[in-house]
């Protein structure tokens, strides 16, 4: 079911009506359509049944320029105010994603206020942008050992996209004693056998945003190259379906496992492919489930009680994902499906972008 917003362009999905409650994020971009905001919708109900959450999936699409803060913070309050009546009944939860911020839903916290730990920052990064990320390593991490009984240590990433939860992603592997060998944003990729230094990165991102790539002093390629590079793990981190046929048919073979920050990455067609081809793609909706299991811990959790939290379910559910006879995306979807089943009825179809 869509909502056609009023106050501000946009749209809110529920992707179970009628359910008791729904959740999902809040995205603001420029060309943000109904359509995409469906397919996330659906991710999130996988997500939430995955975590045995009795919770539809929903999502939200604001048409507008996330680069422009006064703009931002005009448009977040108008819809803050439009959606209020269904968070106070409890309908409709929600919180940053892509282009949005938690201090943007500041208006909602008084009807239902967030964990502490989600606004507190760690060392010189805001806990949210760090949490989703940290999620990401550790499913990777946890992949890692039931292929080759090790962890992140000397294993090497490519990562696509770093801003908020790319960002996470590579300061997690490098603490976790792997590399970021290569790194793309919308204005190129860069690659380095060696590592990235990432905390450079991090320096250079915020001065020159995306731009961080092109200022750290190496080639900078096409974006698409980063599918290209020699890494243990890629990490799809932009919008969905960029895990298509093509791009999984032409991943490097050095490559043992998917694991998305993204949200829908895989097109039926690309999961085939890497399924046929002996690499681990990984459940995005569990992947990145992070940002979900902070916004659902106790009001006082700290942010180390998140983190432990977070790392003990994601690494519970990959690991029994990996079991399954048909790789860990087709076990994770079981499982949800079987979930759904028990309280909802026929689930929907698992969060796949077309063939």
């Amino acid at each position: 079911m869509t909502v056609e917003l009023q106050l501000v362009p946009g749209f809110v999905v529920f992707d179970l009506p009628g359910a008791p409650a729904s959740a999902g994020g809040t995205r603001l971009a420029p060309d943000v359509t109904a359509a995409e905001v469906a397919m996330l919708a659906r991710a999130m109900t996988y997500k939430f049944a995955a975590l045995g959450a009795d919770v539809g999936g929903a999502k939200a699409g604001i048409v507008g320029d996330p680069g422009n803060r006064a703009d931002r913070t005009a448009r977040m309050a108008r819809y803050c105010e439009e959606i209020r009546p269904f968070v106070e009944q409890g309908w409709f939860l929600t919180g940053p994603d892509m282009g949005t911020f938690e201090e943007d839903f500041a208006p909602l916290r008084q009807q239902r206020a967030a964990p502490s730990a989600i606004s507190a920052v760690v060392g010189d990064i805001p806990f949210e942008d760090l949490l989703t990320g940290y999620g990401v390593a550790v499913a990777a991490e946890a992949a890692l050992r039931s292929l080759t009984g090790g962890g992140w240590d000397g294993r090497s990433a490519a990562i696509e996209g770093f801003g908020k939860v790319g960002g996470g992603v590579a300061r997690e592997v490098a603490r976790r004693g792997g590399r970021v060998v290569a790194l793309s944003t919308v204005a190129g990729t860069i690659r380095a056998p060696a590592g990235l230094d990432v905390e450079r990165l991090l320096a250079l991102r915020r001065v020159h945003g995306d731009d961080c790539v092109a200022q750290y002093g190496l080639a900078v390629a096409p974006p698409a190259q980063l599918f290209a590079a020699e890494a243990d793990v890629l990490v799809p981190g932009a919008r969905p379906g960029v895990m298509s046929g093509p791009v999984a048919e032409a991943l490097a073979p050095s490559v043992l496992v998917v694991a998305p920050a993204a949200n829908v990455p895989y097109t039926r067609h690309g999961a085939d492919v890497l399924r046929r081809r002996g690499i681990a793609a990984l459940p995005d909706f569990v992947c990145n489930a992070g940002a979900v299991i902070g916004y659902r811990s106790a009001l006082d959790a700290t942010p180390d009680d998140v983190l432990a939290t977070a790392a003990s379910t994601i690494t519970e559910l990959i690991q029994d994902a990996m079991d399954h006879q048909d790789g860990p995306l087709t076990g994770a979807c079981e499982r949800a499906a079987g979930f759904l089943r028990s309280w909802w009825g026929d689930p929907p179809d698992p969060p796949f972008v077309g063939w």
